[in-house]
């Protein structure tokens, strides 16, 4: 349940992220992505998602980025953390709704509280950027280590599986 949230947390942060977090590390084989989940361990997934969150750093950076807890940004990322919750949940062999419904709680606790924070940081530091910076920084280490975290719980429960 922590790394769903987590993943969701991630995703409230910036919204592409988590996804190509998940992707990079199904496509090379270090999360189970099986059925309706196994188009995120495509080389395409992962580079797409890939490619958009890098495009997200940098848009995130222009002042003319709309808030992300405005309707259509808070919207597209309860979207996705929906779907990252949803290929957590999948790599641990646990239902998807449990991960929609987690990854759901982990984007508000992201986006309404990383906004918080960012807007702290930002008049103590006198200047957005850097702060823009150190979060995008921050939302990257938790996905990896999210998916880190997944990989090694799902590597168990797979362990676990063939002894029983």
């Amino acid at each position: 349940m922590q790394w769903m949230v987590l993943v969701g947390m991630v995703t409230g942060m910036r919204s592409m992220t988590a996804l190509a977090v998940l992707c990079w590390f199904a496509w090379r084989g270090l999360l189970p992505e099986t059925g309706w989940a196994s188009w995120s361990a495509t080389a395409v997934a992962a580079i797409l998602f890939g490619l958009c969150a890098l495009g997200e750093y940098a848009a995130d950076l222009s002042s003319r980025a709309p808030m992300r807890t405005t309707a259509l940004p808070v919207t597209v990322r309860l979207l996705f953390g929906a779907v990252a919750g949803a290929l957590a949940a999948r790599a641990l062999t646990e239902p998807a709704a449990g991960g929609v419904f987690f990854g759901v709680i982990g984007v508000l606790i992201g986006a309404y509280g990383g906004v918080r924070v960012r807007l702290w940081l930002a008049r103590k530091v006198g200047r957005d950027w850097p702060v823009g910076v150190a979060e995008s920084a921050t939302a990257l280490g938790l996905a990896l280590l999210s998916a880190a975290a997944l990989h090694s719980d799902a590597s168990f429960a797979a362990w676990m599986r063939a002894r029983m």
